[in-house]
């Protein structure tokens, strides 16, 4: 009885999480007691998290496009004394290493100039995180999968129950 108690409280959690993060959730009970989770991110959702990670106050006009199994992210770059703006575009790949989310940006170009190896590797690190934060409620979770498709990022977590 207390298994199932814990795995009520547990599916609460995670439902209540995601609902406060404003994802869409599926969640399914696996009969070893674990959960599937299937969350969904909305284009608006992801695009304020790409905002948010990339952190920088300059930047502004931030649009997200998902195409088939990719993002193309773009946004305008307000010049230091005001006056003139530089376009910034990238494609964006999703994909998972070690339970983990990953990011991994190419053609990443400033007015059409590459942005440096550094800046794009710390875009990486910050919008892989903060993408799996989003997406992610529960701590004892591992994700599985992440797909890109139509107007939603799908990533499916197994959620084990803590013992």
């Amino acid at each position: 009885m207390r298994a199932k108690q814990l795995i009520l409280m547990l599916v609460l959690l995670v439902v209540g999480g995601l609902a406060l993060g404003a994802c869409s959730v599926n969640v399914r009970g696996n009969l070893d007691e674990s959960l599937t989770v299937e969350s969904q991110t909305t284009e608006a959702e992801l695009q304020q998290w790409i905002d948010e990670a990339i952190a920088d106050p300059l930047m502004r006009a931030f649009t997200v496009d998902m195409r088939d199994g990719h993002i193309y992210v773009s946004a305008e770059r307000e010049r230091y004394g005001g006056g003139q703006t530089d376009t910034l575009a990238f494609r964006l790949d999703l994909g998972v290493g070690d339970g983990h989310l990953t990011a991994a940006i190419s053609d990443a170009q400033l007015n059409g100039q590459p942005v440096e190896e550094g800046r794009v590797a710390l875009w990486n690190e910050r919008i892989a995180n903060r993408l799996e934060r989003g997406g992610r409620r529960y701590p004892n979770s591992t994700l599985q999968s992440v797909a890109v498709g139509g107007d939603v990022v799908t990533m499916v977590w197994d959620v084990v129950p803590r013992r």
